[in-house]
């Protein structure tokens, strides 16, 4: 089998997956992480996997208490594979770099660096030459994984690996991966009642590129006590006189040797039951009932038996973008011209209840219907593509490409008509429970970090990309937008009104623009009021101080809220109090002065379509 990086998917691994039309793993995780971890019972849990049939040995050198601890899981499987008595050549050890435990905590790094000392410490631990699967734990955001992924095919090319895997990884990252080494494994989440990767795509491209997907948490985690409560699963397992989980791992095992499931065992007894797990024997009913209930036929029936045939009529709209990209203005477009609409902000609940509205309104005979939310992952908008499909109606996608500046805008806009004012951050959070309009700024950098660019191999029949573009707003007043601390001239914030000066200069500058028509809008950031170092009126009476000094009208706002990742749309770069002038006074932005020296002044000015002047050409 050829990767997209030029070179073969090493035969290794495909063979000892393909021994069997089965194939199952152990998931050695807990058996270092948790409190009462005891090594000798973890030894005899890694063994009687082993005697049970188990072929692959998940781990990773962050399998342990904290970073005074790494490497703890590989020494276990070091030890348990020294004192086995069966064959260690059919066995594959898997383990991960990527991920450091300082204090206990979980945190990703990619760097190349810190990937090749990973992989000598764990060439160390495991005792080896060579790693069998060495993966990339996990995609760290702040590091290109193109970066990680060059130096794990460096080590591969050394020869202190032999194979090349992933985890935690879309469909879309295997692919810039491929394009530079073979990918050997795929490892995600996958169970009965995680059907994630599945709907995203990555379980079927794997299964079409040939490469194992190796499924961790396949019973699933936390949530294990539910498969033990479902009826279909209940039903089989007697059928079979077996366990629920255990018909849970055959279920995975029966798409083929290219899904190989991981249970975290961490008994004995549990870990010698794969063996009944490998050989429950599935019949066509039973996949076909537990196909239905878990969503698998997206990785039983190929895609071109699933989709509507070329000649179908209607069509289902997906208008995707994130919060405050205009994708109401699309859809009630469409509306108009007779297409039914399902949005989550106007129907209230979640974003997975509109597949059934949608399905009951197809099977009502309506043939065009248009949904208009974020949808960011191929996951979200694979429910609504498949739901389509099962009626036989293609899938169309408009997507808005509306950029975080004029998302932000569209949202303070909204938010303003529907409150009146801009919301404080508690008034969001509680209005936002029953009210979709109200969301924080993080929710736009959210969208980024999970988006997934649509793309025709999910199902769409056409993919049309629209970029925004802003009408122009309606008010004729002009307003010179200005920073408190730099008009004033203090090297520090000034905190008290006693301390509050102008320079003639200024002062003239300003009067001029006052007499000539011009608002003048002056803006504070005060994060010393959270830190309670200030209050808001002590805040007000330097505002009073600064109108009485200029002797001309002033208008005010004052961001109070604290540094750190934005949790308000007051503080600049974000526009919210010169958007909520505004609105108030009727301004036209793009007739408006922005004054200042920091580079969230240029930044808020190029946001609202100001011009921006520095400070001391604008008071020259």
């Amino acid at each position: 089998m050829t990767g997209e990086g030029g070179d073969r998917v090493p035969d290794r691994l495909t063979a000892v997956h393909g021994i069997a039309s089965r194939v199952i793993g152990l998931g050695c995780m807990r058996l270092s992480t948790a409190a009462d971890r005891d090594d000798e019972r973890g030894v005899a849990v890694i063994r009687a996997a082993l005697d049970a049939g188990a072929t692959l040995l998940d781990t990773a050198d962050a399998y342990c208490l904290d970073d005074r601890d790494l490497g703890h899981n590989e020494r276990l499987i070091a030890r348990a594979l020294a004192g086995w008595a069966g064959d260690r050549s059919r066995i594959t050890v898997a383990t991960k770099g990527g991920m450091r435990r300082p204090k206990g905590a979980w945190v990703s790094d990619g760097r190349a660096k810190h990937l090749r000392e990973a992989c000598e410490a764990s060439r160390t631990a495991l005792g080896v030459e060579t790693i069998d699967l060495y993966q990339l734990h996990t995609v760290d955001p702040k590091t290109p994984i193109e970066t990680s992924v060059r130096a794990l095919a460096r080590l591969r090319d050394e020869g202190k690996i032999q194979d090349v895997g992933l985890c935690n990884v879309t469909v879309g990252q295997i692919q810039i991966a491929q394009a530079i080494v073979a990918i050997a494994a795929v490892q995600v989440s996958l169970s009965p009642l995680d059907d994630e990767n599945l709907r995203n795509g990555v379980a079927e491209y794997c299964r079409d590129s040939g490469i194992p997907l190796i499924a961790h948490r396949p019973l699933g985690g936390d949530r294990v006590k539910q498969l033990a409560r479902d009826a279909v699963l209940s039903r089989i397992a007697t059928k079979h006189e077996a366990s629920n989980e255990e018909v849970a791992l055959a279920w995975l095992m029966s798409f083929g040797p290219g899904v190989v499931p991981i249970p975290g065992a961490t008994r004995v007894e549990t870990a010698s039951s794969l063996s009944r797990a490998l050989a429950i024997e599935l019949d066509g009913e039973d996949r076909l009932a537990l196909d239905a209930r878990y969503s698998g036929r997206l990785l039983r029936i190929p895609r071109a038996q699933r989709r509507p045939s070329d000649d179908a009529t209607g069509e289902v709209v997906i208008v995707m973008g994130m919060p405050g990209a205009g994708k109401t203005v699309v859809a009630r477009e469409l509306e108009t011209s007779g297409y039914a609409r399902l949005n989550r902000d106007t129907l209230g609940g979640s974003l997975a209840d509109l597949a059934p509205l949608l399905d009951e309104l197809l099977a009502t005979g309506r043939r065009q219907v248009v949904l208009d939310n974020t949808y960011p992952t191929r996951k979200s908008r694979n429910e609504i593509i498949e739901t389509a499909w099962e009626r036989g109606v293609p899938v169309r996608c408009i997507w808005l490409t509306t950029d975080v500046a004029n998302a932000q805008i569209n949202s303070i806009d909204r938010m303003l008509a529907a409150h009146g004012s801009l919301p404080t951050p508690d008034e969001i959070r509680q209005l936002g429970k029953k009210d979709t309009r109200y969301f924080l700024p993080d929710a736009l950098f959210r969208y980024e970090r999970t988006l997934e660019p649509p793309t025709l191999d999910e199902g769409f029949v056409s993919v049309d990309v629209r970029s925004f573009v802003r009408e122009p707003a309606h008010g004729d007043a002009r307003a010179v937008i200005l920073d408190f601390d730099d008009l004033v001239g203090s090297g520090a914030p000034v905190l008290r009104a006693g301390d509050v000066t102008i320079d003639k200069t200024r002062r003239d500058v300003l009067t001029r623009h006052s007499s000539g028509g011009w608002l003048l809008f002056v803006r504070a950031w005060r994060p010393h009021v959270e830190r309670t170092e200030t209050t808001l009126e002590d805040v007000d009476a330097c505002f009073a101080r600064l109108r009485e000094l200029l002797g001309v009208p002033v208008e005010h706002a004052c961001c109070p809220h604290d540094a750190g990742p934005p949790i308000c749309w007051c503080r600049k770069p974000i526009p919210g109090s010169v958007l909520e002038l505004a609105a108030r006074r009727g301004v036209a932005l793009a007739r408006s002065i922005v004054v200042g020296t920091s580079a969230a002044d240029r930044t808020m000015a190029e946001r609202i379509g100001a011009r921006f002047e520095p400070s001391a050409a604008f008071f020259a």
